[in-house]
């Protein structure tokens, strides 16, 4: 489902986005971070915090679960990461500083998840919202269903 061809690249363009905006905002990268944010770019799948936790683990880091937590926070505040939550998981964020317009969709048979945006659908919403003077604290579209390979087979 996603156009990825080589995760390497995927992974180094997260890691560079993430060093300048941390830069550019004085905030730190720490190794806990970085590592997450790799370990979460490493496919384009939902990605569960405690298997993150298991992969540091890995690492001869022993850390505690809300160690993981509170770097998924920072990821997630940063726009770094997106929480898919019909999944209670999380993907990269191919866009750091444009999160407004974002949607997924989500394939139930590989599980790959696509990131889409589209003003057009976060501006109806908007609207739908204005008109029935909803106070809305966040937008998150969830799509689920077969990508175009699942598809197929």
């Amino acid at each position: 489902m996603h156009e990825c061809r080589n995760h390497n690249t995927c992974i180094d363009t997260a890691l560079t986005k993430a060093k300048f905006i941390c830069e550019d905002k004085g905030l730190r990268l720490t190794k806990i971070r970085e590592f997450i944010l790799k370990t979460v770019w490493e496919n384009h799948m939902p990605t569960k915090a405690y298997e993150l936790l298991d992969k540091i683990r890995s690492l001869d880091y022993s850390p505690e679960p809300p160690t993981v937590y509170r770097a998924l926070d920072f990821l997630l505040n940063n726009g770094f990461i997106h929480r898919i939550n019909s999944l209670n998981a999380f993907v990269g964020c191919s866009h750091p500083l444009k999160h407004s317009e974002c949607y997924f969709m989500i394939c139930k048979t590989c599980n790959e998840i696509k990131e889409c945006c589209d003003e057009k659908i976060t501006n109806a919403i908007r609207k739908t919202l204005d008109a029935n003077q909803f106070s809305h604290k966040n937008i998150a579209i969830e799509i689920s269903g077969k990508c175009y390979e699942c598809s197929r087979e």
